[in-house]
């Protein structure tokens, strides 16, 4: 069931109404001290947010689209060597003081 905003012509008082969209809609102020008619106001309604995957048009692409994408991503991502690193060459011995 939707929120509806409303407006009093008289007195400007602006409230909602939490009400289904089969109810008839408001025709009298609800303060005490108005009798004013009410108008309801034209809303933007909720926002739609869609999440998580399967909402996005690049998700409905076809399957040689996505194929190229993976290749490309693949092209872009830096190759790793497949020969194992050679081992760090070892620090050269100090030379030792001789004895005279």
């Amino acid at each position: 069931m939707p929120n509806y905003d409303y407006v009093c012509e008289t007195c400007g008082h602006r409230f909602e109404v939490f009400q289904s969209m089969n109810d008839a809609k408001l025709q009298d102020c609800p303060l005490e001290s108005c009798s004013g008619k009410v108008k309801r106001l034209l809303g933007t309604g909720a926002g739609l947010l869609f999440k998580g995957a399967g909402f996005y048009q690049t998700d409905y692409r076809s399957s040689s689209y996505q194929a190229g994408a993976k290749s490309d991503s693949a092209a872009s991502k830096p190759a790793e060597s497949s020969t194992p690193a050679a081992p760090a060459a070892a620090p050269a011995p100090a030379p030792s003081k001789s004895s005279e």
